[in-house]
């Protein structure tokens, strides 16, 4: 691999100096070390929901160099893998570069099969690594034949605790497979198994239910056992699903089996049946779980067991579980990380309110449980926990749209511990009604929970707004991406809405390493579709909710950027029928070349344009409404058509360019106006989607963009004047044409509207609307979050080399800023861009991993005055 560094001397307003600083080969062997294995995105997957698995793996070594070949083993025992004896695929050396989704072509593979893998890989001078360590995958229980249990309850009771015992004669390794309607926790010998909460991930009930597979070989012991599972409500709720055909029973249900490996194959040893017992918890969700009516939960201490080993559960009443009818439906292993606590939050302050209610701040908002340690109380104290995500002006309780509440009914005894179980909420205060003892601070804390997914990304500059504003919206897709899916508000709706994925699905991709999560979410909205290609605004879709065209289309946007960001094509492959059916529905209702407005539907309502643009913004105007929708069609279209030229369909890529070509030409003489130079209203979106979109001519660019940004500075005072659709593509619009400084500019201002008017106002979240209404953690506005890395740090994935195989990076400097440390760990590594303005200088530390390649383009305004060029060759 020839990599080519430069060195420059440029000037912008000053003299000014490039370096680009890479390591140089020496002689010495390098040492080269595979790390980050993954199956399907995965790190060791007890249960995947195919046949046909893709590995990837990272590499690091000491000196530069390009994979040239790699060697993957795959084998039905690890043994036979440190043997070298590797009985599933054995190919040898297979020259390429490829490390990121490189497919299984080994045996066939079955229901059950349990596998181990290794790699190693060959660097250009023909240098061999060792072996990466062992690691393991399992293909899920795909044959419903294999799924022996049956779906067991107890009628009308909503949290059930269920338990069985058996015997073990060997020791091997063992899996349970949960099949759960409603969440669940597993117990074995009285030790919780797995840290997940809150479990599965969101499925679309009437379609699919989800497994979850443990691993529960070092819970086991040779002799006497005890199997628990704990049963929740959570989303399955007959309230819940109350605009879909489907028939809830009323409490969560579960089946369950667990199998024993002996000899390479898996032998059942139990299931749920008749023969379990179950009984009451004093666990009680109190929400229907339909917009603004999640509630909490009720918590009767004495009803629940002190822990949950044998002896103790031995010495409680217990009755026969009821097996259950349950309408058939897909299963299927889940395939996203589990929801895990990931920031346990300490109390900040508590005050009195009255003799014995208090008001707790934590100090910041989040989504997820509250923990309260209890002086000893009477039996039967009811204690009140009110949660909300702000207060008022003067500083009193706000009692949030529909509430969030939790009671604690206590048991009489010392050291009794409040904490969630079955639901969650979002909140920043806590109202603690009932109790007559100031609580300490230590005995306060609350726990941030949220899919488990890693984060991959840094910012930071010398600008401490921007860095406020970018860490605000990076801990804010904290608290919205949980459970597989990602919603609008995890308290008022805790709907995957399509538009508020669309508005920041580029931001969490690029700070979050996300793709499982996408890939059960996708699922979903395939799920919900309807007949002739209709799609609610909502995935999973249990009830109404309103949005518009870029909702319906979130399946086309996120299977495709899943795809450039992440290099994995299976969801493009996957979800394009499902693509082409939704436009067909679109063409449905297109009137002389134009969408117009579709019938609201029992699971679908409203048809919007932008969405809680500031005030000032007609964003409700019918052209606007119109214009915005088409612009997304168009959008669709070309993401369409270079879909179908990844899948090898250039004729279907060429019909998706010619229907955008002629939607555009439509889009320019219908709602430009050239006497103003404006597209529809002038708003921000309405004049950038058009540029965007390629709707605007060459020749009249200049002038449309010239024009937004005088209508920007004129009408809306040089502030962002977008809503949730608008911020995500004003801030694609500007990172496409450099323009740093217009968004630099609109960033700072502290005033309505702006993010620093948020910050100022108190916000560690992002609201639902510029003037803080209804919800203070939010996916409204978080779109804005990719400027920082695409522009900023200038780290731009090529849509033709996906998975940043190969990036551009190419910084856009803003006049304020004199300094960024941005990096983004992408499937191959790291990628750092560090450059700083110094005594009329600037200064560029690029790295780039193993396996990406990188075009580095000079910042606007450069003009080289002197170079030099040297090739490093590794």
């Amino acid at each position: 691999m020839n990599i080519l560094a430069k060195k420059y001397k440029i000037f912008t307003n000053a003299f000014l100096a490039l370096f680009i600083f890479l390591l140089t080969t020496g002689r010495a062997e390098a040492a080269i070390t595979i790390i980050d294995m993954k199956c399907e995105n995965l790190v060791n997957p007890n249960a995947i929901d195919n046949t046909n698995p893709h590995f990837s793996w990272k590499i690091i070594s000491d000196k530069p160099m390009r994979q040239e070949a790699f060697e993957i083993q795959v084998a039905s025992d690890s043994m036979l893998l440190l043997n070298g004896l590797p009985d599933l695929w054995n190919l040898g050396k297979i020259d390429a570069s490829t490390s990121v989704m490189v497919p299984y072509n080994g045996a066939a593979l079955s229901s059950r099969s349990l596998c181990w893998w290794r790699v190693r890989v060959w660097n250009g001078q023909g240098e061999v690594s060792a072996w990466s360590p062992v690691a393991r995958f399992g293909i899920g229980i795909l044959d419903k034949a294999d799924m022996k249990g049956s779906f067991i309850g107890l009628a009308s009771m909503k949290t059930p605790i269920l338990r069985k015992k058996f015997t073990l004669i060997d020791k091997n390794t063992a899996f349970l497979h949960v099949n759960s309607l409603g969440y669940h926790e597993v117990y074995i010998n009285g030790e919780k198994v797995s840290e997940d909460v809150l479990s599965p991930a969101v499925s679309q009930f009437n379609k699919r239910s989800l497994a979850v597979t443990y691993d529960v070989s070092r819970y086991l012991r040779i002799g006497a056992n005890e199997l628990v599972i704990w049963l929740g409500q959570g989303w399955y709720k007959q309230t819940a699903w109350d605009r879909v055909d489907i028939n809830i029973l009323d409490g969560p249900v579960a089946r369950a089996q667990l199998d024993v490996r002996q000899n390479n194959s898996w032998n059942t040893l139990l299931v749920t049946d008749s023969t379990w017992k179950g009984r009451e918890s004093g666990y009680e969700d109190t929400g229907t779980w339909n917009a603004l009516r999640f509630g909490g939960e009720k918590v009767d201490a004495a009803k629940n067991p002190a822990d949950m080993y044998p002896a103790t559960l031995d010495g409680l009443a217990w009755q026969p579980a009821a097996v259950m009818n349950v309408p058939d439906h897909e299963v299927s292993p889940v395939m996203t990380e589990p929801n895990r606590i990931r920031e346990k939050i300490p109390a900040k302050s508590v005050k009195k309110i009255n003799s014995n209610t208090w008001l707790v701040d934590m100090g910041k908002s989040l989504n997820g449980w509250f923990e309260l340690r209890l002086p000893k109380l009477a039996e039967g104290q009811t204690i009140a926990i009110d949660y909300t995500d702000d207060l008022t002006a003067d500083g009193q309780w706000l009692e949030m749209e529909g509430g969030q509440a939790d009671k604690y009914i206590a048991m009489g005894k010392a050291g009794e511990i409040f904490c969630n179980k079955f639901n969650h909420h979002a909140f920043r205060y806590v109202k603690i009604t009932n109790l007559p003892v100031k609580p300490a601070l230590k005995d306060m804390n609350a726990f941030l929970l949220h899919t488990d997914y890693r984060a991959a990304s840094s910012f930071e500059c010398s600008d401490p707004d921007l860095n406020a504003i970018h860490d605000m919206i990076q801990y804010t897709m904290r608290c919205l991406a949980f459970s597989g899916y990602m919603v609008d508000c995890p308290h008022l709706e805790r709907a995957g809405y399509g538009g508020d994925g669309n508005s920041s699905t580029l931001s969490l991709q690029i700070m979050y390493d996300v793709a499982p999560l996408f890939a059960n979410w996708l699922q979903a909205w395939s799920d919900a579709m309807r007949e002739g290609g209709s799609l609610p605004h909502v995935a999973p879709n249990p009830g109404a909710g309103g949005g518009g065209p870029y909702w319906c289309g979130f399946i086309i946007m996120a299977s495709w950027q899943t795809y450039v960001n992440y290099g994995d094509s299976r969801l493009i492959e996957k979800y394009y029928p499902a693509m082409k059916k939704w436009l067909g529905y679109v063409e449905k209702y297109t009137i002389n070349g134009l969408l117009k407005r579709w019938p609201d539907l029992p699971y679908r309502d409203w048809y919007l344009g932008d969405w809680l643009a500031p005030s000032g913004v007609d964003s409700g105007n019918q052209s606007s409404i119109d214009l915005v929708n088409n612009c997304f069609i168009s959008d669709c279209f070309s993401k369409m058509e270079k879909i179908a030229a990844v899948l090898g369909k250039p004729v279907e890529a060429t019909v998706f360019a010619e229907r955008r070509n002629s939607l555009n030409k439509l889009l320019h003489t219908t709602y430009y106006n050239p006497d103003n130079k404006t597209y529809s209203t002038g708003s921000q979106l309405d004049m950038a989607y058009p540029m965007l979109a390629g709707a605007t001519p060459k020749e009249q660019y200049a002038d449309v963009k010239k024009q937004l940004f005088e209508n920007t500075e004129n009408n809306h005072r040089g502030h962002i004047a977008a809503g949730l659709v608008g911020v995500p593509i004003v801030t694609r619009w500007a990172v496409e044409n450099k323009a740093a400084d217009f968004i630099y500019a609109m960033l700072k201002k502290r005033d309505y509207p702006g993010y620093l008017y948020m910050i100022d106002n108190g916000a560690t979240t992002t609201w639902e609307s510029w003037n803080r209404d209804r919800s203070r953690i939010h996916n409204c506005y978080n779109g804005i979050g990719s400027w920082f890395y695409q522009a900023i740090g200038g780290i731009r994935p090529d849509e033709a080399n996906p998975g940043y195989r190969h990036v551009f990076i190419e910084p856009q400097i803003p006049e304020g800023v004199s300094w960024a440390k941005v990096t983004k760990e992408t499937p191959y590594g790291t990628i750092a861009v560090n450059w700083e303005k110094q005594n009329g200088q600037i200064k560029f530390n690029i790295a780039i991993p193993v396996g990406c390649t990188a075009s580095f383009l000079l910042p606007e305004r450069a003009k080289i005055l002197e170079s030099g060029r040297h090739e490093i060759c590794y």
